[in-house]
């Protein structure tokens, strides 16, 4: 499994967001762009899909631009990658095939893997990409002499 294009892109853009949170005001699209070297054009249509999903919100005008919908800490990664990807990885489910023994035990492995990183996903919130992105700024800057 891997992070899609689109995901990566996605969190890029709600991390930028929630950096910003506590100020109040929105970010424009090329602000945001520039800041995590997305394509504008791209990210236009990521934003418009998490719109539409809840996870941020639009303000028209000359100081428009977007907002989270909710404090980053209640938005978790797993609520992102659903409305992005669905987050629904199961194997195909054939009818008219007869499940066997093998493809049985593929089938349980495949859910707990699915379980286990859905649970890891249910844990993070953009808030804990924040502190981390902080702490790891924080151990660049440190030095030693």
């Amino acid at each position: 499994m891997e992070l899609s294009c689109k995901s990566e892109y996605a969190l890029l853009a709600l991390l930028e967001l929630a950096i910003n949170y506590q100020n109040g005001e929105p970010l424009q699209i090329r602000q945001i762009a520039a800041q995590q070297n997305i394509p504008d054009r791209y990210l236009e249509q990521l934003l418009a899909m998490m719109r539409r999903g809840g996870l941020v919100k639009s303000q028209r005008g000359s100081k428009g631009g977007y907002l989270l919908a909710r404090e980053p800490w209640k938005i978790t990664l797993f609520e992102v990658l659903g409305c992005l990807e669905g987050l629904d990885i199961r194997t195909c489910d054939d009818d008219s095939k007869l499940a066997t023994v093998d493809s049985d035990v593929v089938e349980e492995i495949w859910q707990e893997a699915r379980k286990a990183a859905n649970c890891v996903l249910q844990k993070y919130t953009l808030a804990d990409l924040c502190e981390k992105r902080d702490s790891r700024r924080q151990m660049d800057i440190m030095y030693y002499i």
